[in-house]
This record gives C-alpha cells, structure tokens and sequence, in this order.
C-alpha cells in the first residue's frame, strides 16, 4: 500500500485541471484549455467581443426606460403625438395648438440630419 500524496496547501498556477475546477466555454460550452483560460478558442473570444460591443451600440428600449426613470429625466426623452393634430413633440405632454393632451409613444429623439423626432425603437429596426 502506497501512502497517499502529501496535500498541497497552493495549487501550481499552470497545472492541469482537476474535474472538480474545470470549466466549460461560456460561449460553445467546450472545455477549456487550461484552468486560467476563459474562452475555448480564439474565435469565441472575438465571438464575445463581437456581442459585447453590439450590446453597447444597441441598447435595449426597456433597460433604457429602467434608467431614465432613476434618473428622473424619462418624461424629456418621451416622444408624444397629438390624438387630434397628428403633431409630435418631445418631452411635452399637451399639444399648445389644440391643447390636448398627447399619448406618449415612447423613447425618442430629434434626428440629428434633419431635425424629425423619431422612435428608437423605428430607428434600431
């Protein structure tokens, strides 16, 4: 009878991967190459990057809503039409040619080319 190995109190920072630290690729859910290694190949890491950077560039209409509401500026950022005029405005709740009150559309913003108030959500479809 062998005695067993003595215990190591720090695992080596290069050694290969027990079955109980190992880890699968967040985004294939292959198994990694080492134990310090987040993605299985390079083409999930661009993959990720990919996915992180389209996530910046289009937000979600509902976490924006989330946030504008903690800060307190939703109601500048709603886009409003009159139910009688058909006219939009930004942040103004009541039409001042007919005063009525609008119905809100949703998160929106002026056009920077040529000035028209339109959706996110036109503008991300």
């Amino acid at each position: 009878m062998t005695p067993p190995p003595p215990p190591v109190r720090y695992g080596s920072r290069y050694g290969v991967a027990t079955p109980q630290t190992s880890r699968a690729c967040p985004l294939c859910a292959a198994t990694l190459p080492s134990p310090r290694a987040r993605y299985c190949s390079e083409a999930c890491k661009q993959r990720a990057y990919r996915l992180r950077q389209a996530a910046r560039t289009h937000p979600d209409p509902t976490a924006l809503t989330r946030d504008l509401q903690r800060l307190r500026t939703l109601k500048a950022h709603t886009l409003y039409e009159c139910p009688t005029c058909g006219e939009r405005y930004l942040g103004v709740q009541r039409c001042p040619d007919c005063q009525h009150f609008c119905r809100a559309l949703g998160l929106g913003g002026a056009c920077p080319h040529c000035d028209e108030l339109l959706l996110i959500t036109d503008v991300l479809d």
